[in-house]
């Protein structure tokens, strides 16, 4: 069951002008389940991508980095789930390949100008028949309206479908934001078992593309963690349709730039926190914040040192607030001249540890409470871990 997660209502989910999405039934895999996705771009769209930095990539990710650098302009999107492609060599990228052919003939476009991606079980030869007989049916199926359709067509192991909208006011015009992703396990950063697809109607170069892209999934996806695996198949995709002009010279230095980036970041944030509520085995979401390191790369380490611990899971797991292990993690870290004096820790709004050691007003009765529940027959649970929630607040004072 998903923490604390309710899938957007699909009739909330604003359509982005310039793009058309379609879902069908292939049997990549089973029977009777959406399982092929299409995506089409008006022309003169911008795209960029992030992948996984998982060495052993899968054949659709090696196609999409290959068809981006080309930079035809990408008129398609093509997804199928239940086979993801990958360890599959020479093959697996012939299969992958056979696809964008296919689906480009139907389009009257080159196979460059279709980015294909596959998510699911993995070493199994892609079954690119079924996929490619079931393309009629995908782009008879095009809506500018089926973004809720795509993110039920995109899902594997999840249990619900992660979709996510806003429509914000820049320079007097209404843009759109819209995305959807999947993912449940095997999810860490360095990018996770995940696809995201992340649109707006905006007007942004090009040349802006591949930057933004990255600053969007360093801040989002790549900040999550469940079971610490990096897969071989993520990605996240970011197209501007180029519908509406903000400005005559868009750069990151404008105004108009920085309000469409933190819109874009917001959906990004909520479609990267949807897979982390809906990780498979998942009973608590936790967000770690760390502050006052010498450099950001000291915040990430104690960060990802505390979030990828099996220990602190445990703990949280239980509810059994062993904090000591989330100090051991930051120590394990990798800061190499870490002064253990200068260090703070909050849970929520309760102080943990000050100046390194333990915050003097914190209750001393845990160790008399569980003797308690010994006695009683019944599982010491205190009651601010009951939550299935919690911030870990972490300052280095320096």
């Amino acid at each position: 069951m998903a923490v604390n997660f309710i899938p957007t209502d699909p009739a909330l989910l604003h359509p982005v002008n310039g793009l058309r999405i379609g879902v069908t039934e292939a049997g990549v895999r089973k029977a009777n389940r959406k399982d092929v996705t299409v995506m089409l771009l008006d022309a003169g769209a911008s795209v960029a991508g992030v992948f996984t930095l998982n060495r052993f990539c899968a054949a659709p990710v090696q196609m999409c980095r290959d068809h981006l650098a080309l930079n035809h302009g990408i008129r398609a999107i093509l997804i199928n789930t239940g086979n993801a492609n990958a360890g599959t060599g020479d093959d697996g990228l012939a299969r992958a390949r056979s696809t964008c052919i296919a689906l480009a003939r139907h389009l009257d476009i080159a196979p460059e100008q279709v980015l294909p991606f596959s998510t699911g079980v993995i070493m199994e030869p892609l079954p690119n028949d079924r996929i490619e007989a079931a393309l009629p049916a995908a782009l008879k199926d095009a809506q500018p309206n089926h973004w809720g359709k795509a993110a039920e067509g995109i899902m594997t192991t999840d249990t619900l479908p992660k979709a996510f909208s806003e429509q914000v006011q820049i320079a007097g015009k209404t843009v759109t934001v819209t995305g959807i992703s999947k993912g449940a396990g095997m999810i860490r950063p360095n990018m996770a078992t995940m696809l995201g697809f992340l649109a707006t109607d905006a007007v942004i170069p090009q040349a802006l593309m591949q930057q933004l892209a990255k600053d969007l999934a360093d801040q989002s996806f790549n900040r999550v963690t469940i079971d610490g695996d990096t897969s071989t198949n993520d990605s996240f995709i970011v197209i501007a349709t180029n519908k509406i002009a903000l400005h005559a010279d868009l750069t990151p230095a404008t105004a108009e730039f920085d309000a469409l980036k933190a819109a874009m970041m917001r959906v990004a944030q909520k479609l990267a926190q949807a897979i982390v509520r809906d990780g498979e085995g998942a009973t608590k979401f936790i967000t770690v914040k760390v502050t006052g390191g010498k450099v950001q790369e000291e915040c990430t380490k104690a960060a990802y040192a505390i979030a990828h611990s099996p220990l602190v899971k445990t703990a949280f797991f239980a509810s059994d607030p062993n904090l000591g292990r989330i100090l051991a993690a930051v120590g394990y870290a990798g800061i190499t001249d870490l002064d253990q004096t200068k260090i703070s820790l909050n849970l929520d709004d309760v102080a943990i540890v000050r100046d390194g050691g333990r915050f003097s007003d914190l209750p001393r009765s845990r160790r008399r409470s569980r003797d308690e529940a010994k006695r009683n027959h019944r599982p010491h649970r205190p009651r601010s871990w009951h939550s299935r929630r919690h911030r870990l607040d972490l300052r280095f004072l320096v």
